[in-house]
């Protein structure tokens, strides 16, 4: 009568709070966790070997399908990646453009994160007004390229072509107003006595827990480490930028919470310096209509929305393809982090853990 009987179950993968088709194996006493194993690759699409049987110009599209929330910041990675294997000087005032629309890209990807976190929790009323934003963005997205969530935004060289006109106007009505949206984010959520009790103190992971598993972005700097791509190793137009990285140094997913927040303010002002400097100039390098490669390897990072995204290229004499592609994926990394989160803590925790991570199982399967 009173034995006492551990309980496995799953957690997914047909879960809305799983964000995608992640299984989630846990094993119970009561409900507290026991052990806590994540199970992937219901969504794999080779994406990795399909880019090395595509031309270096047709892996771009390719980019867009793995983290398709920030596919921005992908299709960045890989017009970088090709254009330090093969040298290409990109204008600086693509530069400009490309990191503009990076920023709007980690704005709205951190907006899908904190709509779909607070709803998980049980907040309700943040979805609604964090979509209202992520709409305007996706509609200066749609201006620029046609595309609303997979863009192809830009190419090996530089950019298909300049800004249309009214993009800039567009953009700044957006900047004029999201200064206060972020406040109105603030009075729902961070004095919120039922939102601070289900996240101070949940599913904390330590600076030193964060290097081992190699968890990078808002994790990592919520637990102290002020490490970001965009200062450690420029790329794009950051080295122009004034900007801060926020950190905090609790740890836990409140703490996560407050980081992303102020990364909405740095994004903003960033944009505005692209907005104010913008130079002039062309879009596109001269580049040839064919790349082949020489024997080559490159790594090349930069900080997408949910950490450091790393793509690994190698050529091959002669070859219009890449001999081999292989992508850091910041979500699959910081997955791993997820049973040290959350084992020896409640049922209910496992969800907030999963949402404060942000992964998008896109990029876990690539």
């Amino acid at each position: 009568m009173f034995k006492n009987e551990e309980l496995e179950i799953n957690l997914g993968p047909q879960h809305p709070s799983t964000h995608g088709v992640l299984r989630v194996k846990l094993r119970l006493d009561g409900e507290t966790i026991v052990k806590c194993t994540p199970v992937i690759g219901y969504l794999h699409r080779g994406v990795e070997k399909i880019c090395e049987n595509k031309t270096f110009f047709q892996g771009q599209v390719w980019t867009d399908r793995m983290d398709y929330v920030a596919s921005v910041s992908n299709n960045l990675g890989w017009a970088e990646s090709v254009e330090k294997l093969f040298g290409i000087q990109v204008p600086r005032r693509a530069h400009y453009i490309r990191t503009m629309m990076t920023e709007l890209n980690r704005i709205s990807s951190h907006l899908l994160w904190l709509g779909t976190h607070a709803l998980d929790i049980g907040a309700m009323t943040v979805f609604l007004y964090a979509f209202r934003e992520r709409e305007e963005i996706l509609n200066c997205f749609e201006s620029f390229c046609g595309a609303r969530l997979t863009t192809t935004a830009f190419r090996i060289g530089g950019l298909r072509e300049d800004i249309p006109p009214g993009f800039i106007k567009q953009v700044q009505a957006f900047q004029d107003r999201f200064l206060n949206c972020i406040d109105e984010y603030e009075t729902l959520l961070t004095e919120n006595r039922i939102w601070k009790k289900r996240t101070i103190g949940i599913a904390p992971i330590q600076a030193d827990q964060c290097i081992a598993f190699g968890v990078t972005g808002p994790v990592l700097r919520a637990a102290g480490v002020n490490y970001d791509v965009r200062k450690a190793f420029p790329y794009a137009a950051y080295a122009e930028m004034d900007f801060d990285v926020p950190t905090r140094t609790e740890a836990d997913t409140y703490a996560r919470y407050l980081v992303r927040l102020e990364e909405f303010r740095q994004s903003h002002r960033i944009i505005q310096q692209c907005i104010d400097g913008l130079p002039e100039g062309n879009v596109m390098a001269k580049i040839p209509k064919v790349l082949k490669s020489e024997v080559n390897e490159i790594y090349h990072p930069i900080e997408a929305p949910k950490g450091e995204l790393g793509y690994y290229l190698v050529g091959e004499k002669g070859s219009q393809n890449p001999y081999r592609f292989h992508v850091r994926g910041p979500s699959f990394v910081n997955l791993q982090a997820l049973p040290q989160m959350t084992e020896g803590r409640l049922l209910a925790d496992v969800i907030a853990a999963i949402g404060t991570l942000d992964v998008v199982l896109g990029e876990v399967d690539r």
